[in-house]
């Protein structure tokens, strides 16, 4: 929450595609979280990564969350339109930052190569537990920083 009297609450939006990889950013954020702030984190689910900006925006609007985190991966699959797919995403979710002022960070990749193989599969579930803790730190360190700008 965003209210003075309790912890600020963080908004985690997953989409599900490939849940197995992201949930290790989920985990990996919930994690560091937990270590190194007092912030809660209230977790959402969304089928794929273009339905993370509305989500976004909504929760934004609600007032309840003092940040918002987007997670997903976006593959290729054989068809290019993962390139325009994650654009959208990333500046659907830098619009719902400046129109609302709440801070949203983005853990939504997308490879350049991406194959249903045990090699890629281990690759980017390691790469996301790292995300998912530069995420939290991202988060810890701006709602810090900006505290001190309404100060």
């Amino acid at each position: 929450m965003t209210d003075s009297s309790s912890k600020p609450t963080v908004a985690f939006i997953q989409a599900c595609w490939h849940r197995d990889i992201v949930d290790r950013c989920k985990t990996s954020f919930q994690k560091e979280i937990a270590e190194r702030s007092d912030l809660n984190v209230e977790f959402f689910e969304v089928p794929g990564a273009f339905e993370i900006p509305l989500h976004a925006k909504l929760l934004a609007q609600s007032g309840k969350y003092a940040a918002i985190v987007g997670a997903g991966l976006v593959t290729n699959s054989g068809i290019y339109q993962h390139e325009f797919v994650a654009q959208a995403v990333v500046s659907g979710l830098m619009q719902v930052q400046l129109e609302t002022t709440i801070p949203v960070f983005s853990v939504v990749l997308t490879p350049h190569n991406f194959h249903n193989s045990e090699d890629h599969i281990s690759f980017f579930s390691e790469h996301f537990v790292i995300k998912g803790a530069e995420a939290a730190s991202a988060c810890i360190g701006t709602l810090a920083s900006l505290a001190k700008l309404k100060a």
